[in-house]
């Protein structure tokens, strides 16, 4: 029992430490406007983004982030339209792959073709993405215009205007808190993902 009393004990310390360690100003900011009505964590991105690319592919932060949240966490991914010549038409396919439910799917394939081959260069070309990745065209093309996608497309634009974001990555916590990608230290992808998803929970019970 005292051994298991001080493991526990242990354990509460680290995180003691771990939280304590945590600043604003060094591994977050506090927005100047709040949005209350905003998910639990809210990442904005482009797949014309270099730093996105690897920011998700490499490092992957955002899969990270979704392993380790707490139970019943709101988590979701707004692309932006401000960057690249298919940018408006990027957000609208992500609309689309958020209204089937296909992330996951067809994320790494849009990225490829937007950041290693340079494949994707027209609307037909996103659409073959999605193809590629497993989507059926005609679900594709069904959902392109439809209300639901037609809302989370001014869903993700309206976000961006709420927030203020003029750049990506950027990750909004409790619709308080901006995370500071370069204020993290770590010597690995792996520990920079990790550490960096740990800041968001503890960011998360501070809301």
């Amino acid at each position: 029992m005292k051994k298991i009393w001080l493991a526990l004990a242990s354990m509460v310390l680290a995180f003691s430490v771990s939280a304590a360690d945590i600043s604003e100003g060094k591994q977050y900011t506090n927005l100047s406007k709040p949005v209350a009505s905003a998910p639990d964590v809210v990442e904005f991105f482009s797949f014309y983004c270099p730093h996105c690319y690897q920011f998700s592919e490499v490092y992957k932060v955002n899969s990270a982030v979704e392993k380790n949240a707490p139970e019943n966490t709101n988590i979701v991914r707004y692309h932006v339209d401000f960057l690249g010549p298919l940018g408006k038409d990027l957000t609208r396919s992500w609309a689309v792959a958020m209204a089937l439910g296909v992330e996951d799917q067809v994320s790494p394939v849009l990225f490829k073709g937007i950041q290693e081959t340079q494949s994707i260069r027209s609307v037909d070309d996103i659409r073959n993405a999605f193809i590629n990745a497993g989507v059926k065209g005609e679900d594709y093309d069904a959902a392109m215009n439809s209300f639901v996608v037609n809302s989370l497309v001014s869903q993700q634009q309206n976000a961006v205007a709420d927030f203020q974001i003029n750049g990506v990555p950027a990750m909004i916590i409790g619709g308080k808190y901006k995370m500071k990608n370069d204020g993290i230290s770590a010597k690995s992808p792996e520990e920079y993902a990790k550490t960096y998803s740990d800041i968001v929970n503890q960011l998360l019970l501070k809301k």
